[in-house]
């Protein structure tokens, strides 16, 4: 049986906060910064979006159904591209008729929601599974949670809610000695199947492919067949996951970056050691070869492969409790508007923003940074959740007050007896 490659790709594009300042809060409660939204998204677009899956869908027809990718696309995204490029959808609809490429669920706003709330982690699986079924036409069984974070109690729970396969990060304090090459099954529930993201072989394209001060610069595909070979002697399967961005954003197409993505399929064909397969292919194909115990959450980010890149310093954590602590307020308010704005508010990149590592992740923090400071980022992220917290309190007030006069106007009035109508009668005298 041959070898297998998973090749994943994260797209996401956030809801990015306007400067909001002090003066703001009460006046204003319009907190995007839609020219930045828009201009980003058109340029990654024109950029990488429209050419790479223009290449893609390219490869798919000459392989004749031999070559497979996976893609898990947000609800933020989902929501800029119908909003300011809708023919990046129609691309995406392109590749989703060859069947060759597998669309993955995750949380609807690429939210930090299975860390804060159960209830809003499961509402926000469900929108984006039904927002994927209306625009291409497929029902996930595959997820990818935010960022690859993951635990035990995570990977349970997403396979309560009927997922079979889910994707995270090989993480080296998680794995040890063991291989990221293998499909394993999650420590508490073992019908759900891990694909665990092979980060070396990942952060050579995504990472270091257009660095000239790596010492493997330039990276070919004749050299990087070579490793793929190399770690597959130790296992079943490569997963090289990363962001679709990579693919002319983050590296240049200048830098030779799409061209060695056209080359690597054919390459691979030719060498017949693997074949592409998409997630659930994968655990499909490939049986369990172990169960891991994961009792801390897990990601693909920073060298810690934790989840100190959102929750790693007090700023953070404020913020967090501060918007998972609005869950019961918002339920009783039950106001759709107030729910949307909360969902954008929850992006896992807001918190992202507000971190203070300056060392060996310091300059990519910086890269993905709009702000000067994290702590601008902070001071602006919770000038707009005071206005939010506002407006919240007055729907609250405002629902109370209705609730209160329904209930007096529904209120069963008092019934008053009738007079008899008998004439009194005369005493005998």
């Amino acid at each position: 049986m041959k070898k297998s490659i998973c090749l994943y790709f994260q797209v996401h594009q956030p809801a990015r906060l306007r400067l909001y300042r002090f003066f703001d809060i009460g006046k204003d409660s319009h907190y995007y910064d839609d020219f930045a939204n828009r201009t980003i998204l058109r340029r990654i677009a024109r950029k990488c979006y429209l050419p790479m899956n223009a290449q893609l869908l390219e490869q798919i027809r000459k392989g004749k159904g031999k070559f497979k990718v996976a893609f898990s696309i947000s609800g933020s995204a989902l929501e800029q591209f119908e909003r300011y490029a809708p023919e990046v959808i129609a691309s995406f609809r392109d590749l989703a008729r060859t069947g060759c490429v597998e669309f993955l669920c995750e949380t609807y706003f690429h939210s930090l929601a299975s860390l804060g709330s159960q209830p809003e982690f499961e509402h926000q699986v469900t929108k984006h599974k039904v927002a994927i079924e209306r625009l291409f036409g497929v029902t996930p069984t595959a997820f990818r949670n935010t960022e690859l974070i993951y635990s035990d109690a995570i990977g349970a729970k997403v396979y309560e809610m009927g997922f079979d396969t889910m994707l995270t990060e090989g993480a080296r304090h998680i794995m040890g000695w063991k291989s990221p090459d293998y499909v394993y099954t999650n420590a508490v529930q073992p019908g759900l199947k891990l694909l665990l993201r092979n980060y070396n072989l990942s952060d050579d394209i995504a990472f270091r492919f257009s660095d000239r001060g790596w010492s493997d610069w330039p990276l070919t595909t004749e050299k990087y067949l070579t490793w793929l070979k190399q770690s597959a002697d130790k296992g079943d399967i490569i997963n090289l996951f990363m962001d679709y961005e990579t693919f002319g954003e983050h590296q240049d197409a200048s830098s030779g970056i799409f061209e060695f993505m056209k080359a690597l399929p054919d390459i691979v064909a030719k060498d017949k050691t693997f074949e592409f397969v998409t997630p659930s292919e994968a655990t499909r194909k490939h049986a369990p070869v172990a169960s891991l115990e994961v009792s801390d959450p897990i990601s693909w980010a920073d060298e810690e492969r934790d989840l100190t890149a959102w929750l790693g310093n007090d700023l953070q954590q404020d913020a967090f409790n501060k918007v998972y602590g609005l869950t019961e307020k918002l339920a009783i308010a039950g106001d759709p508007i107030l729910w949307e704005d909360f969902g954008h508010l929850q992006e896992s990149d807001h918190f992202y923003y507000m971190c203070t590592k300056f060392f060996s992740d310091g300059e990519v923090h910086k890269y993905f940074n709009p702000y000067d400071t994290p702590y601008e980022a902070f001071i602006n992220y919770m000038n707009v959740l005071s206005d939010f917290m506002a407006r919240l309190d007055d729907a609250v007030a405002a629902r109370d007050i209705k609730d209160t006069v329904v209930k007096e106007t529904s209120a069963p009035r008092p019934v008053r007896k009738a007079a008899s109508g008998k004439k009194p009668v005369a005493k005998k005298k």
